[in-house]
């Protein structure tokens, strides 16, 4: 049996999202994207806390465009996002949540990240790309 906890609430969300972000913020190739663009990361970790808390309990608490915002930041970058990157975030979130969490949830959290992660790259390639 798994003695990690289960992800379960906003509390644990924002430990995941914090935790996450710590190391985000120290990678070599994410680091400087983020640390670059971010500039009130307190408010930044309370809009992700939403999010995810939306995503993974159907709480309709977040209120914005996740799309539109990573096309501002492939376009911030020059339009060099690539799928490397978005493999090293992916990674990063499973690894994050294998440390903390077990359970239904955490599993909910990967799928749900794994799904995103794809479409939000699509996107990015289509907003360079409009027909």
């Amino acid at each position: 049996m798994d003695s990690k906890p289960t992800l379960d609430n906003r509390k644990d969300v924002s430990f995941l999202v914090r935790s996450f972000y710590r190391k985000i913020r120290k990678d070599d190739t994410l680091g400087p994207i983020f640390n670059g663009i971010i500039k009130d990361w307190d408010a930044h970790l309370e809009l992700l806390t939403d999010f995810w808390e939306s995503q993974l309990f159907l709480k309709r608490k977040y209120s914005g465009d996740p799309i539109k915002a990573h096309q501002r930041t492939d376009d911030f970058m020059g339009n060099t996002m690539t799928m490397e990157h978005f493999g090293i975030w992916l990674n990063l979130w499973f690894a994050t949540i294998d440390e903390l969490f077990s359970g239904e949830n955490a599993w909910i959290a990967k799928n749900r990240a794994r799904k995103m992660n794809t479409m939000l790259f699509m996107k990015i390639f289509e907003h360079r790309n409009p027909r």
